[in-house]
């Protein structure tokens, strides 16, 4: 078992990040319920389908503290479906989960070993459409900082964090264009020292990046301000 800072392939942070990416994170259910219109526009794959998607969903974790971080796994070599990629804990939705928070919740438990009671829901991002047939509502949580992970070694590879601070530079999202299926797609790549992050993960990446530079939904009372400054301390 081990925390989601002590991980040996984490990002290296050379630099102090200030606390001001904790405070934006710590806004964030806020800025979900007032989303609406400045949701980021996703490369939706809808086009490429010739069936319905099958829902799932992920969760889209921040670990919170000094410098706050994305949540994020490398999938393991050997799996047949997406072998070797950089993705958000989650999966397909089943019968048995009441709604698309309880299967993200319940993927993260099963893949790295994430307590549900540690994660602070603070609501949706848009759907988006994979050209592997999902339909991927992606469910946004906050984590304390140092929150013990136990990864299955069956499924995942690795646990990362990729800094706020990246999501924050609108200079670091990079366009890249391929053909898939006889057609050339355009897509989002994140940068990171030791991992090639792309497809519907670094597109819903993009949604929280949009999400996190808009402007607040409303100007911070000071009794605001404290509340966030109370829960920056207790979640570190």
């Amino acid at each position: 078992m081990f925390s989601s800072r002590s991980a040996s392939c984490r990002t290296p942070r050379t630099e102090p990040i200030p606390l001001e990416t904790t405070h934006l994170a710590l806004q964030l259910p806020e800025r979900l319920r007032h989303a609406g219109a400045r949701r980021a526009e996703a490369d939706d794959a809808t086009d490429l389908l010739d069936r319905p998607p099958v829902p799932a969903a992920v969760l889209v974790a921040i670990v919170l503290g000094a410098a706050p971080g994305v949540l994020l796994t490398k999938r393991n070599a050997h799996l047949s479906a997406h072998a070797g990629q950089v993705s958000f804990p989650g999966g397909r939705i089943d019968h048995a989960d009441a709604d698309a928070e309880a299967a993200a919740l319940r993927e993260a438990r099963e893949e790295i070993g994430l307590d549900p009671a540690a994660v602070q829901l603070a609501g949706r991002l848009a759907e988006h459409v994979t050209g592997t047939g999902f339909r991927i509502t992606p469910i946004v949580g906050l984590l304390p900082a140092g929150v013990a992970l136990t990864p299955a070694p069956a499924e995942v590879e690795a646990v990362f964090e990729l800094p706020l601070s990246v999501l924050l530079d609108p200079a670091a999202p990079m366009r890249r264009r391929a053909e898939f299926r006889g057609r050339m797609r355009e897509f989002w790549v994140w940068p990171h020292p030791e991992h090639y992050i792309w497809g519907a993960t670094a597109s819903i990446l993009m949604q929280l990046a949009a999400l996190l530079r808009a402007p607040p939904p409303r100007a911070e009372t000071r009794a605001q301000n404290e509340a966030l400054a109370a829960g920056e301390r207790g979640l570190r």
